[in-house]
């Protein structure tokens, strides 16, 4: 069963963690690697749209995600980051967390992940051009759905 991402259907093969209320996968042109999102089922565009069980699996699950990408990626540290509208950089009217292993010295100002996140989604940037292979992208959920087991 093929799950929304806003307009686009997502294939179960690069979902990597399903809940009561929430989905966990793997990003397209992830920033960083490891770079994952966790989304509600439901594709609410905001996140005032959500019900309260929703924001409450979907912060537990994003917790979860979190700790997997981080140790799966040998990360040290975590940016986890929500924007709520189009002024805040949300670029899919889905309500999302970015979930983001870090490490030292992986941008030269921590706070250039935001730019990077806010870069990425400027202008005609995001086409099937930039894009990861469905295959890479299968292969990295394949390897974060174990821990889920």
């Amino acid at each position: 069963m093929s799950l929304r991402f806003g307009p686009n259907l997502i294939k179960p093969s690069v979902v990597f963690l399903r809940t009561e209320f929430s989905f966990a996968l793997v990003n397209r042109r992830p920033v960083l690697p490891g770079h994952v999102l966790v989304c509600p089922l439901r594709p609410a565009p905001r996140f005032s749209d959500l019900s309260s069980r929703e924001v409450a699996d979907l912060f537990a699950t994003a917790q979860r995600v979190a700790a997997v990408v981080e140790r799966h990626f040998s990360g040290t540290s975590l940016t986890i980051s929500l924007q709520d509208g189009p002024e805040a950089g949300q670029s899919v009217e889905h309500v999302h967390v970015h979930v983001l292993p870090r490490r030292a010295g992986d941008f030269p100002r921590n706070d250039s992940v935001y730019e990077k996140l806010e870069e990425r989604d400027e202008g005609n940037k995001d086409s099937p051009w930039t894009w990861r292979s469905e295959e890479a992208m299968a292969a990295e959920a394949a390897e974060l759905r174990k821990y889920f087991e």
